[in-house]
């Protein structure tokens, strides 16, 4: 399936020449070297030390760097005026240009929202198959097995006969099976998956506006009383400069913790002793700790003027949102291939396009030519000598 929907950041104002001379340009063949000395460690460490101890000139740079962002060099105005009203022009039919990849978007939405109504029938019949509402007809089975290695058949000759009846109902853990093997991996806690065997279904619907909606269904568990546990990812109202849909935030359902059960916090116990009595008691306290159920707790957008803590919540937006991508365009639709873990050996096959040993380092291959360069030269002295 497309994917028209992308994290992209935009630069809202349009690229212009930026570092070029307020005036045209002179062309010329008589270029000549900078003459800038070369920067010794010592100087660049005495720099950093005096940037160190004044942090408010750093600011001060930054400020100055950044206001500069997007500001026209001069180059384009410097231009003689017929030119000037053709890059106006020029920005015309750019404009129209914009317009048309917008609509295109906007189709292509429209196309993905058409054939998800055809898709959702085969999910829901998917969900009563894995959670024993439903078996799969003699036709399905006929086609699914066709797919299966000869080996793989001969095996399963060789296990006694077993009914339906005599097995569990559906396909168990079927859900946490598929997680484990896709990008949702490394979320998942020992402590999780207790509750993760509960999950019954997992599925995705497109909203009003651009964006979508994430539902995870459970059955009756004793970690949280929520039926479904649902995410959705926003979108700005406004196209981006390819007319993509440019990501906005997320939002996730509050989970509703039995008590003593939340499996996103964990106890410590320290242990305090009086100065005055010498006794000792023992402080309980609840801290944060890593669980896939975070994922229903997304970052928000920064506000920090920190850039290492805007940068830092960047990251974690960026993740967040490819880890809900991944969901919506890979699990939902493939399930049963990442259950069985074949897809492990589709998402791999790009990879193995490319062998290893095509590739070789360029500080390799550079000194391989300055070996040869090195010989040509001792060669060439022998004649001499």
């Amino acid at each position: 399936m497309a994917e028209p929907i992308k994290n992209k950041k935009v630069d809202m104002t349009a690229p212009t020449p930026q570092n070029t001379p307020a005036n045209n340009a002179p062309i010329s063949s008589r270029a000549q070297q900078p003459g800038v000395a070369s920067i010794k460690e010592e100087d660049l460490g005495a720099a950093a030390s005096i940037f160190a101890q004044n942090p408010a000139l750093i600011n001060m740079i930054q400020g100055k760097l950044g206001s500069l962002v997007g500001r026209s060099s001069g180059y384009v105005e410097a231009l003689p005026g017929p030119i000037r009203k053709r890059v106006a022009g020029l920005k015309g039919v750019q404009k129209e240009h914009s317009k048309l990849e917008a609509e295109f978007q906007e189709e292509v939405l429209q196309l993905e929202k058409k054939y998800f109504a055809k898709f959702t029938p085969l999910y829901q019949k998917r969900a009563k198959i894995v959670n024993g509402e439903e078996e799969p007809s003699e036709e399905e089975i006929k086609v699914g097995e066709a797919d299966e290695e000869k080996d793989e058949d001969e095996a399963d000759e060789d296990k006694p006969e077993e009914t339906a009846e005599s097995v569990a109902k559906g396909i168990p853990e079927f859900w946490l099976s598929a997680m484990k093997n896709s990008s949702l991996a490394e979320m998942i806690t020992d402590r999780d998956e207790a509750a993760l065997k509960s999950l019954t279904d997992i599925r995705m619907e497109y909203l009003d506006r651009p964006g979508f909606r994430l539902m995870f269904e459970f059955a009756e568990n004793e970690h949280f009383n929520n039926k479904v546990i649902t995410k959705t990812y926003f979108y700005q109202e406004e196209n981006g400069y390819g007319g993509d849909f440019i990501y906005d935030h997320a939002e996730g359902d509050k989970i509703d913790w039995k008590s003593g059960k939340d499996l996103t916090v964990r106890v410590e116990s320290k242990k305090q002793r009086n100065k005055n009595t010498k006794q000792t008691r023992i402080v309980k306290k609840t801290v944060p700790t890593e669980s896939f159920f975070n994922f229903f707790a997304p970052p928000s957008p920064p506000k920090d003027s920190d850039e290492e803590v805007a940068e830092d919540i960047e990251e974690r937006l960026e993740l967040d949102y490819q880890l809900g991508e991944d969901i919506k365009e890979k699990l939902i639709p493939r399930a049963v291939d990442w259950f069985t873990g074949e897809a492990l050996q589709y998402e791999g096959a790009l990879e193995d396009d490319f062998e290893e040993g095509d590739f070789e380092d360029e500080d390799d291959e550079e000194e391989d030519d300055l070996s040869e360069d090195r010989e040509d030269d001792d060669e060439s002295d022998d004649g001499v000598r």
